[in-house]
């Protein structure tokens, strides 16, 4: 019998997580057998991501920086890849704010049931509520002098100070670029080798993810048993989702608007890339179909997509970075939490730039929300709120980040005047779609 996908694993957990509790809650008992019993092994599954959050941003940053190495020989095409990359996942941590503002999932939770959630979280949530209110009161530069960090030790010590491991990360691996390749070879051996160990822990703590699941949904049920936090659940999904569309209809208007393909070209020349990123919730493993389809049916020459392609499997992820922005404020709406405009641009930063740091592989876009809500100042025990619905949006937001290394690679090639016409056979049936 063929084995069940992981993402099938954890809707199966997170149904049996429900419906155990509501089962539960009919017994005298039931709850704090739930609380004794259950939740501890969902809280152990939250504190196996917050673990391994720096030591993934340092491994792939610092990997990700250091193969960067051919941009010298390379820098026009390399310096405007980035760029792009970079720009495209700003706008689209800002779509994510602006639809998690205006549609305000986490503020259809009830009073009562708000209340009953920081009493949960009391000492989180207030410890918080406390440090944003001193990140308030602070001087206009202080974000910029918190960014370095006197002490790389201490900083890593707390999942709060992510930013400031992002930027050790960052500089480690510009120094690492300029030295001399034989001098660097060792170091960049030791991250390249340290990058598969912990990519290897986030496979296995993965595993445990429909236990886990479980345990976080059965608790949830019985610590907050009102509809209408399921209700704001729903809606918070919506919201990323809503915000993926637009995502995608934001890198259709740039292809029309820059190399003058049609919406239909483009969206039937990375179909077949989608849905295995939407299978697989990889950006690497659909990497060798994501080249295919660029080249042979996007027009792309293989120069531009063999340079550009891998680079944004790494560093480009416009749907995980959506997805942590609307993740962190639906969670601070759920606390009651008044995120700052200033919190928010620090949000659009640390999203950005962990969003390069994410690594390609399912699940990396949850340990990397621990560095934002830390940053931010929002509880960290809210990921228990939303990894029940995390699964089937992996799979959704994957789609984008491949999508949008799609737009990219056409761009740049557009840019390079290397762009022309597919190589695929069946180019002819799709000749009159292309202006």
């Amino acid at each position: 019998m063929k084995k069940l996908a992981l993402h099938w694993k954890i809707l199966i957990g997170m149904a049996l997580g429900i419906l155990f509790a509501l089962g539960m809650v009919q017994f005298d008992w039931g709850p704090k057998f739930i609380s004794d019993w259950i939740k501890p092994f969902g809280t152990i599954f939250i504190n196996a991501l917050k673990l391994i959050a720096i030591p993934l941003i340092l491994a792939a940053l610092v990997k990700g920086v250091s193969d960067l190495r051919d941009i010298s020989s390379l820098s026009k095409m390399g310096l405007r890849t980035i760029m792009t990359y970079i720009a495209t996942t700003v706008i689209a941590v800002s779509i994510g704010l602006a639809v998690v503002s205006m549609v305000k999932p986490g503020g259809t939770i009830a009073e009562d049931t708000r209340t009953e959630l920081i009493e949960a979280y009391g000492g989180d949530a207030e410890m918080k509520r406390q440090d944003a209110q001193k990140q308030k009161d602070s001087g206009p530069l202080q974000a910029l002098e918190d960014l370095v960090p006197s002490n790389i030790f201490d900083a890593a010590s707390s999942n709060r100070n992510m930013l400031q491991v992002i930027f050790f990360a960052v500089f480690f691996g510009i120094a690492l670029i300029l030295i001399p390749e034989e001098k660097g070879a060792t170091v960049k051996k030791f991250f390249d080798g340290f990058n598969e160990v912990i990519l290897k822990m986030v496979d296995l703590i993965m595993l445990s993810a429909p236990y886990g699941v479980f345990a976080l949904m059965a608790a949830l049920v019985v610590e907050a048993p009102s509809a209408d936090l399921f209700a704001a659940l729903g809606m918070y999904a919506f919201c990323v989702v809503l915000g993926l569309a637009l995502m995608v209809v934001f890198y259709i208007i740039m292809v029309k608007t820059f190399t003058g393909k049609s919406p239909k070209f483009f969206m039937n020349g990375i179909a077949p890339a989608q849905l295995l990123a939407f299978s697989t919730s990889s950006s690497a493993a659909t990497l060798p179909v994501t080249m295919e389809r660029v080249t042979e049916h996007l027009g792309v020459e293989e120069e531009v997509s063999s340079f550009v392609l891998p680079i944004g499997a790494t560093i480009n992820m416009d749907g995980t970075s959506l997805y942590q922005a609307v993740a962190a404020v639906f969670i601070a709406q759920a606390f009651g939490m008044d995120l700052t405009f200033g919190t928010q641009l620090g949000i659009i930063a640390t999203a950005t730039l962990a969003s390069i740091g994410s690594a390609a592989v399912p699940g990396a876009g949850m340990v990397m929300l621990v560095g934002v809500l830390g940053y931010a100042g929002i509880p960290e025990a809210g990921l228990a709120l939303i990894f029940a619905v995390d699964r089937p949006l992996d799979m959704c937001r994957t789609v984008i980040n491949v999508t949008g290394d799609a737009t990219v690679s056409m761009l740049v090639a557009k840019s390079q005047d290397k762009l022309g016409k597919p190589k695929a056979k069946n180019w002819d049936d799709h000749y009159d779609e292309v202006k």
